[in-house]
């Protein structure tokens, strides 16, 4: 689920808004509340305490991502090593092919959750060549 980055912006006399206006507020405020509950129940009991302060769902989503996927000189130092990683990769003799797929599929997964600009395509290339 995508989380609105726009921010929620009252207006500071609300007696100057046309009821139009109004009305588009009421539901942005509508929509971040529910994306906002959404995001609150997905997360495991032990991990809500920590979004709990969140008062729109663009801060909840906001402490999340930060939380585990780092800043982002942690997500491109996790990054280049997931691609070290992925380069060095060898099939040893003992495995099947099923395995080494397994094992490049872990790392695009990984690698498309911190970035996801790492295509199947580039896995798909590294099987092939190993299995030839």
């Amino acid at each position: 689920m995508g989380v609105s980055r726009r921010r929620v912006t009252l207006p500071e006399d609300s007696s100057t808004s046309s009821s139009a206006e109004k009305g588009k507020l009421e539901n942005k405020k509508a929509k971040d509340s529910e994306a906002l509950y959404y995001i609150q129940t997905a997360v495991a009991d032990h991990i809500f305490p920590r979004i709990s302060v969140a008062t729109s769902a663009k801060e909840a989503w906001s402490i999340l991502q930060k939380e585990y996927q780092g800043s982002a000189k942690v997500r491109i130092i996790k990054l280049q090593t997931l691609r070290r990683d992925f380069e060095n990769m060898k099939m040893k003799d003992s495995e099947t092919i099923d395995e080494y797929y397994t094992k490049v599929r872990e790392l695009v997964n990984q690698t498309k959750s911190l970035w996801g600009g790492y295509t199947r395509k580039k896995g798909r290339r590294k099987i092939a060549y190993k299995c030839h």
